[in-house]
């Protein structure tokens, strides 16, 4: 019987061990987001170079759309916007900005610096429409199909291996 209970702390002590193991494998990239195959959530927001302008997401159904939660502080944001450049000049779909708890000074100073790639970049300064998209942080990419479903979420900046494997056959299966 003492022996048994020598095996008991053991026999926990090697589940928890397990459970680490495997959460220390996962991809923190990957992690599924709930919104996938749902609508993409409303809003009708300013446009950063023109805040008289707003668009709604309704404005936005029947075509294949990505948005792109991007700011101006955000140094990972920096990192992607080449690609984001890349993915806007294929023109397989229209690339949507969502400029995060941003003010519109940096942003504006951050997309002459580095070149616009957005058919419009949307101001998003509470932050707000972001949580109805649950973003995590920036930058995040989706994809939403001409229904207004979201189809595809990228958490952290897109990767060429992510356009290459993931964004662009999406982008051409939803268009074709």
């Amino acid at each position: 019987m003492k022996s048994l209970k020598f095996l008991i702390p053991l026999a926990l002590f090697l589940v928890l061990a397990g459970f680490l193991a495997v959460g220390l494998n996962l991809n923190p990239r990957e992690v599924p987001s709930p919104l996938i195959g749902k609508p993409a959530p409303g809003f009708e927001l300013a446009l950063l170079d023109a805040p008289e302008r707003k668009i709604k997401r309704d404005d936005l159904l029947g075509k294949v759309w990505v948005l792109n939660v991007w700011a101006s502080w955000c140094a990972p944001c920096r990192e992607e916007h080449p690609l984001v450049v890349e993915l806007a000049r294929r023109k397989l779909a229209p690339v949507y900005g969502l400029n995060y708890k941003d003010t519109r000074p940096a942003a504006m100073s951050f997309l002459q610096q580095l070149g616009n790639p957005y058919e419009a970049s949307l101001v998003d300064a509470d932050g707000r429409v972001g949580i109805d998209y649950g973003v995590y942080g920036v930058p995040e990419t989706f994809i939403v199909d001409k229904a207004g479903t979201i189809r595809y979420k990228q958490i952290g900046p897109v990767t060429p291996e992510a356009l290459e494997k993931k964004i662009v056959p999406l982008l051409k299966e939803l268009n074709g």
